[in-house]
């Protein structure tokens, strides 16, 4: 007796149990070297990290600086605070400085201490500011900053501008990319492996690190001569990490 045919199919039922195995080894046959080069893939890698470094010529000095006032009452030194205070920052307007910025305001009691009892005997004020100027100048300007009305220099540090910094951190990636092969290749020749291709790049950092502040004084009361102001060089970093199949 013939078997029914399946509704739509061409083929006959009866040769159903001959086709589906066939159809599942030639899958197995495609799928399964694929699978199989995956897992070399992902097993047979090699990761590495490389280091670059660039060091170049600050042209920047970072400063920060500000007044502090204090009185008797607080209405009174704030008021004293923010007049000098707007006078420096309109002098330095006026010298075009860059990236100038309010970074603190500070009101604060003054305390005594009078047979273990303490007592308000005033009020400080404290009003500060950043900005950069090209280090040659800043000398002089610090100078010219006290004379405005400053009375504290807080700290000042050197960076070099953004678009040496942009420059330098491309150059520091190459020389992290090439550091990483150069270490993947002498592993791969001590142990007798050829490197195939590379399966992921990351890149860890490339970054100018905060360069250090230096001088934190109280702003003299005159100065003969320009306070002498001196940079240096700044290093830039990258970091990249590669993994190699073999």
């Amino acid at each position: 007796m013939t078997r029914a045919a399946l509704t739509g199919s061409r083929f006959p039922t009866g040769n159903l149990w001959k086709i589906l195995p066939l159809a599942m080894l030639v899958c197995a046959t495609f799928v399964l070297p694929a699978l199989a080069q995956e897992k070399d893939k992902l097993w047979r890698t090699l990761s590495v990290s490389g280091r670059g470094v660039e060091t170049i010529p600050t042209t920047l000095a970072q400063v920060s600086l500000g007044v502090e006032i204090q009185g008797k009452t607080a209405q009174e030194v704030q008021q004293e605070a923010a007049r000098r205070s707007s006078a420096v920052v309109a002098f330095l307007k006026s010298k075009n400085v860059e990236k100038l910025q309010t970074t603190g305001i500070r009101l604060n009691p003054v305390y005594s201490y009078t047979n273990n009892v303490q007592q308000i005997t005033g009020y400080a004020a404290n009003n500060t500011v950043s900005f950069r100027i090209p280090t040659e100048q800043a000398g002089t300007l610090l100078d010219d900053a006290v004379k405005a009305g400053a009375t504290q220099i807080n700290g000042i540090s050197f960076v070099a501008n953004d678009e040496a910094i942009a420059a330098a951190q491309k150059q520091a990636l190459k020389e992290a990319t090439q550091d990483a092969r150069q270490q993947a290749d002498a592993v791969f020749s001590a142990l007798g492996f050829k490197s195939k291709e590379i399966v992921s790049i990351q890149i860890n950092n490339a970054t100018a690190p905060p360069p250090p502040m230096f001088l934190r004084a109280e702003a003299a009361k005159s100065a003969d001569a320009s306070t002498p102001v001196i940079g240096g060089e700044q290093q830039v970093e990258a970091s990249v990490t590669l993994q190699i199949s073999y």
